[in-house]
C-alpha cells in the first residue's frame, strides 16, 4: 500500500511539474465595455480555482464584490503593485486551454499595460505567476489528502479482510476442536455401549440363576409341607 501512495505521489508530483504557468495580455468585455488586462491560463477546475481566487484577492486586495459573473474591489491597494489605490475587475471562466483568470488594473489615470505601464505591469504578472503557484499547490495538498484518504480506506479494508481471515480460522480450529471433542465422546459412548450390553448378559445370567434357585426352593417348601401332612 506505501507502494501504491508513493506511486499516487509521484504521479501528483509529475503532473505538478508539468503544469505551465502563463500570463499574457489580454481584452475582455466587462459591462459592456472593452478592457485590457491580463489574463492567467492554468490547467485546473474552474470552480477550484475560482475560490481560490476569491480568497486570494481578498486577502491581499480588499473587500471583494460578485455581481454577474464580475469580480470587483474599489480602491484596492496591491503594494507590490502600486502604492495607489487601484480599480480591480476580474472574472474566471474556462477555454480550451484550461482555466483562466483576468484581471483589469484601473490606476486612475491609466491602466496598467504592458507598454504604458512596464513596471506595474511587470509586478501585476508576478502577482498572478504567485497565484498561480498558490492554486497548484492547494491542487496538490488536495490530491495528496485524497490519496492518503485512499490509502486509509485500503488499510481498513486489508483489516477487515485479515481479521474475516482470521475469525475464519478460529471457527475452522473450533471445529475441529468440538469434531476430536465429539468423536472421543462417541469412543466413550461406544465402551459405555459395551458395558451396557455385558451388563445385559450379566444381568440375564443372574436372572437364571435366580430363577432356578426359585424353584429350588419351592420345591424344597413343596417337600417340608408333605412331611407336615404325614404328620398325624
Amino acid at each position: 500500500m506505501r507502494t501504491v501512495l508513493l506511486v499516487m505521489l509521484l504521479m501528483v508530483a509529475g503532473i505538478c511539474q508539468a503544469q505551465q504557468v502563463k500570463v499574457e495580455e489580454s481584452e475582455q468585455t466587462v459591462n459592456g465595455v472593452m478592457r485590457r488586462g491580463q489574463q492567467l491560463t492554468v490547467q485546473l477546475d474552474p470552480k477550484f480555482v475560482e475560490k481560490y481566487w476569491k480568497d486570494h484577492l481578498s486577502s491581499k486586495a480588499g473587500k471583494v464584490k460578485y455581481t454577474k459573473g464580475v469580480y470587483t474591489i474599489e480602491s484596492a491597494v496591491i503594494d507590490t503593485i502600486s502604492n495607489k489605490p487601484m480599480r480591480v475587475l476580474s472574472t474566471v471562466g474556462s477555454g480550451t486551454n484550461g482555466s483562466y483568470v483576468w484581471w483589469s488594473l484601473d490606476m486612475g489615470v491609466a491602466y496598467v499595460d504592458k507598454n504604458a505601464t512596464p513596471q506595474e505591469y511587470t509586478a501585476a504578472e508576478n502577482f498572478m505567476k504567485g497565484f498561480a503557484r498558490k492554486v497548484y499547490r492547494e491542487d496538490v495538498l488536495r490530491q495528496i489528502n485524497e490519496a492518503e484518504d485512499v490509502l486509509r480506506a485500503t488499510k481498513q479494508e486489508q483489516d477487515r479482510v485479515v481479521k474475516q481471515a482470521n475469525d475464519i480460522q478460529l471457527n475452522i480450529d473450533k471445529n475441529k476442536k468440538r469434531k476430536q471433542e465429539l468423536e472421543a465422546e462417541l469412543v466413550r459412548n461406544a465402551g459405555e455401549l459395551k458395558q451396557l450390553e455385558q451388563e445385559v448378559v450379566n444381568n440375564q445370567t443372574q436372572q437364571e440363576v435366580s430363577r432356578q434357585r426359585v424353584q429350588e426352593m419351592e420345591k424344597s417348601v413343596e417337600a417340608v409341607r408333605a412331611k407336615l401332612q404325614q404328620i398325624k
